[in-house]
């Protein structure tokens, strides 16, 4: 989803601030998932000052708009990208970081059926696989 796709209108357009605007082009710059300690260090680097705590809420917003995805590392920290507006998955490598935007139909299927069976409706789900990219191993 993205901020335009909110009918509800339940999350409100961020204010394109001088600070925001330099998170939004930063997350432009990389493709895999980065913390937003790292997305605060790449500011950092390129001469932008904005605080950690700017980051964070900055990144928030952007993903509660669905303009970032964010996921956790199996040790519990929120790492975050700017993806495509398809429905799909990630594929992660726990050395690096390489990412790579998957479709799993079977899922999606998989995941329809079992709402069903129960009486499930308005379901969404998430699925992340993490294991080490070519490079790494």
């Amino acid at each position: 989803m993205t901020s335009t796709d909110d009918p509800a209108g339940t999350t409100p357009p961020l204010r394109p601030t001088r600070q925001r605007r330099a998170v939004t082009e930063v997350l432009e710059s990389f493709t895999d998932f980065r913390s937003a300690q790292e997305i605060h260090e790449l500011l950092g680097e390129r001469g932008e000052t904005v605080g950690l705590a700017t980051v964070y809420r900055t990144l928030q917003r952007l993903s509660e708009a669905g303009d970032v995805d964010v996921l956790r590392t199996e040790d519990g920290e929120a790492i975050y990208r700017r993806c495509s507006d398809s429905h799909h998955h990630h594929l992660v490598c726990r050395s690096c970081g390489a990412t790579v935007e998957v479709e799993g139909p079977a899922v999606e299927r998989w995941t329809r059926a079992i709402a069903a069976e129960h009486g499930y409706a308005d379901v969404s789900h998430t699925l992340e696989i993490f294991g080490t990219c070519a490079r790494c191993s």
